[in-house]
């Protein structure tokens, strides 16, 4: 009976070390998914800014300083200029 007993007691802890295991894999996959996900919003971003750069392109010729300024939008937005 006692051999039971602790044959019994040995699988509940590797039963409970297994889940353990598993909350601790699923913790560090949502971790990975939050910063996959901020970085897809910042990609999206940068790709809504750049084509408002090239759309507006004209306005920011206009203005003085405004290439230099558009260039430096176009390099911080990682957007292609001209």
């Amino acid at each position: 009976m006692e051999a039971l007993l602790s044959i019994y007691l040995l699988n509940l802890l590797v039963t409970l070390a297994m889940f353990l295991v598993l909350v601790f894999r699923a913790w560090i996959e949502l971790k990975n998914f939050r910063m996959i996900w901020k970085e897809l919003e910042w990609r999206r971003t940068y790709e809504t800014v750049g084509k408002i750069l090239k759309a507006e392109k004209d306005l920011f010729t206009k203005v003085e300083g405004g290439e230099e300024l558009y260039e430096m939008l176009c390099e911080m937005f990682k957007a292609e200029g001209q």
